[in-house]
């Protein structure tokens, strides 16, 4: 039976302010940076880079030359997507592979990588950070130092770890995406990637379909799909357990790799609260709920913007 677990602290206000967390000094980038970091050069396949991904829980991997360890280019999980048939980059297996999905996967990285990357330097500030990745609309940055190579990335998750508990004042109805874009259980992994790509969307809530009465109720939460669901698809291997056929494996229904236990949250709950729940559940999205009805979703984007003011 599919269970939901719903986050509703109270209204109760604390009396931390962010501003007390918040550093903005030259070069404190580095303090919530991650320092060790994976990168793979150009001639790494697609499927290597999704299993990486998959294996580390990473949603992007920088490419460098291996000499030099410079950055070429970011491999993300929207790439990758994007490479299964929400895009542009779906061309690359239907033209030059003729839909064999096995050929494709085997293809270098750099194929589908982003080459213009968006980084921050080791002298910049926390604030720096969190302002460049709302205006870029990126979820992560890569950290380089004077002689261009990578010393650290810096992620949304990175400043949700450091706001759990500390987001008092702030509740979720106010910074929340109200009405998103949801799907039903009997959509394919290849709607679903074009769904996310066209909409640049991590995260997919799946609701069922109303019930066939003269007095439908609303539609019910069942589960959610992300990105990372479908890079699990690729990267455990269970695409190519079926078939070398590329519109079959997209034409799997994403009820075969939704999370049906879906942790849930409420309009009035605190964004300190939330920004510890998705740390301790490694989420990056809670959908907001009325009973089972859904009202919006709350990522980690929500309480980046949430931070900035």
């Amino acid at each position: 039976m599919r269970k939901r677990e719903t986050i509703n602290k109270s209204m109760e206000r604390g009396s931390l302010e962010f501003e007390s967390h918040n550093s903005e000094h030259d070069g404190d980038v580095m303090s919530i940076a991650k320092k060790v970091v994976i990168t793979a050069p150009q001639g790494t396949t697609i499927k290597e880079a999704a299993e990486t991904m998959v294996k580390n829980k990473f949603r992007r991997l920088p490419i460098t030359d291996p000499g030099t360890g410079k950055i070429q280019g970011i491999v993300t999980s929207m790439d990758i997507l994007d490479f299964l048939g929400g895009g542009d980059k779906y061309k690359i297996l239907e033209e030059k592979y003729e839909g064999n999905f096995l050929a494709a996967v085997n293809d270098s990285v750099k194929q589908i990588m982003t080459r213009k990357v968006h980084v921050l330097s080791d002298k910049d500030s926390v604030d720096d950070a969190a302002r460049k990745m709302i205006g870029k609309g990126v979820g992560a940055l890569p950290v380089i130092d004077s002689n261009d190579k990578i010393v650290g990335i810096v992620s949304e998750r990175d400043f949700v770890l450091i706001m759990a508990g500390v987001l008092t004042d702030q509740v979720v109805e106010d910074y929340m995406t109200e009405n998103p874009i949801s799907t039903t259980p009997g959509t394919r992994i290849e709607g679903a990637s074009k769904i996310m790509v066209r909409n640049n969307l991590r995260r997919i809530p799946v609701i069922g379909e109303e019930r066939k009465t003269p007095h439908p109720e609303p539609d019910k939460i069942v589960g959610i799909v992300t990105a990372t669901d479908i890079m699990e698809f690729l990267g455990e291997n269970r695409a190519f357990s079926r078939s070398n056929n590329a519109e079959e494996i997209l034409n799997t229904t994403i009820t075969e790799i939704m999370e049906k236990e879906v942790i849930a949250t409420t309009t009035q709950a605190r964004l300190g609260d939330i920004c510890q729940v998705m740390g301790d559940k490694g989420v990056g999205g809670l959908p907001v709920v009325y009973g089972d009805e859904l009202q919006g979703i709350i990522t980690e984007n929500d309480i980046l913007r949430a931070i900035r003011g």
